[in-house]
């Protein structure tokens, strides 16, 4: 891997963006090669939490949305989403012995993470902050930190602290069971190849150039990957974009969907495929424009694909299946005349109480 370079200075449109998406292989590298993962892992493991809560905001929940997949079918430990509001607006002590939480946050300086990661620790929890920042207030608020290394990230949607949040998050839980992240080795060269397809995803962002609304879904480990997309599309594109489990897309959302609203769907070869081929071969029957990114078990079901066979675990696939999804957000941004290093009324960081 290349060494890391200095943040990028906006030029043309998407400018900051793409350098943000091309910089990912050198940022996962550098996490894969960080020594901090082990140490708390086993801090981690000796706890022994008999459940495991997270806390997130944007782009981030999507990070602790996946951590939450991974407790609960790796680990076998019960797993939530906590709603930060019942501590900090709320003001409830809720009994968190033997519960670990872990805030994951790219500032570290929400507020309403770090109120939430102080009242846990008061109220019994162990609390593990996962950030971009080590000298942030949530770093400082927390039993244990992970730096995820992603560096300066300045384009307002994020893409880089993403993927190091999900990565950091997967060699945590591997390393409670006692792994070592094999299976994750070579997240940064997969990365690398598709930063690479670029061209291919641009071509395809032509087929969205005039819609309005557009679908994302997917099943289990793959369902953060559909939310985060569909936030990458709503933040650059300004589409009205909606994510839904698959389940979910079954129970009244599919009356929406004609050939006039693209379904987005993200499928990796595994074991969701089974689960979701049914509600994709029900999507086809309607005339849904259906667009699917993964593995070729179900391409034949789309009217378009993007499949990247990518030799990794189900459980590691969304690392490095966000990539041609950031991609598809920039390049639709740009063939719509937007900038996406400078979207209407956002900024980079959110305090929200």
């Amino acid at each position: 891997m290349s060494a890391p370079t200095g943040p990028p200075t906006h030029g043309a449109p998407g400018a900051l963006m793409a350098a943000e998406i091309a910089e990912q292989p050198d940022v996962l590298a550098r996490v894969l090669d960080s020594t901090d993962v082990a140490p708390v892992a086993e801090a981690v493991r000796r706890r022994r939490p008999r459940f495991v809560l997270f806390a997130a905001r944007g782009t981030s929940d999507h990070a602790a949305l996946y951590g939450k997949y991974l407790v609960e079918i790796i680990l076998g430990l019960p797993a939530g989403l906590a709603s930060p509001s019942t501590m900090t607006v709320y003001g409830t002590r809720p009994d968190l012995r033997d519960v670990l939480l872990i805030a994951i946050s790219q500032s570290g300086e929400s507020p309403d993470l770090v109120r939430t990661a102080e009242v846990a620790r008061g109220c019994g929890a162990s609390v593990l902050g996962i950030t971009n920042a080590p000298a942030s207030a949530l770093a400082a608020a927390a039993d244990h930190h992970l730096d995820v290394r992603a560096g300066p990230e300045i384009a307002v949607a994020a893409t880089k602290s993403y993927t190091a949040e999900l990565l950091a998050t997967y060699l945590l839980v591997d390393g409670v069971r006692g792994g070592r992240g094999a299976a994750v080795r070579e997240v940064p060269a997969q990365v690398a190849a598709l930063v690479e397809r670029r061209d291919e995803v641009a071509a395809l962002s032509q087929r969205y150039r005039f819609a309005d609304r557009i679908v994302t879904t997917a099943r289990g480990y793959s369902y953060p990957t559909a939310r985060e997309a569909a936030l990458k599309l709503m933040e650059t594109s300004y589409l009205a974009a909606a994510a839904y489990s698959a389940a979910d897309l079954m129970h009244g959302p599919l009356a929406m969907l004609d050939r006039d609203h693209p379904v987005l769907a993200v499928v990796p070869d595994g074991t969701a495929v089974d689960a979701i081929r049914p509600v994709l071969e029900r999507l086809r029957e309607r005339g849904s424009d259906l667009t699917i990114f993964g593995g070729q078990s179900c391409a034949a079901l789309a009217h378009a694909s993007f499949v990247h066979d990518a030799p990794l675990a189900e459980e590691a696939a969304p690392i490095v299946g966000i990539v041609p999804l950031q991609l598809l957000a920039l390049e639709m941004a740009l063939t719509r005349g937007e900038d996406p290093d400078r979207p209407r009324g956002l900024s980079k960081a959110t305090r929200t109480w």
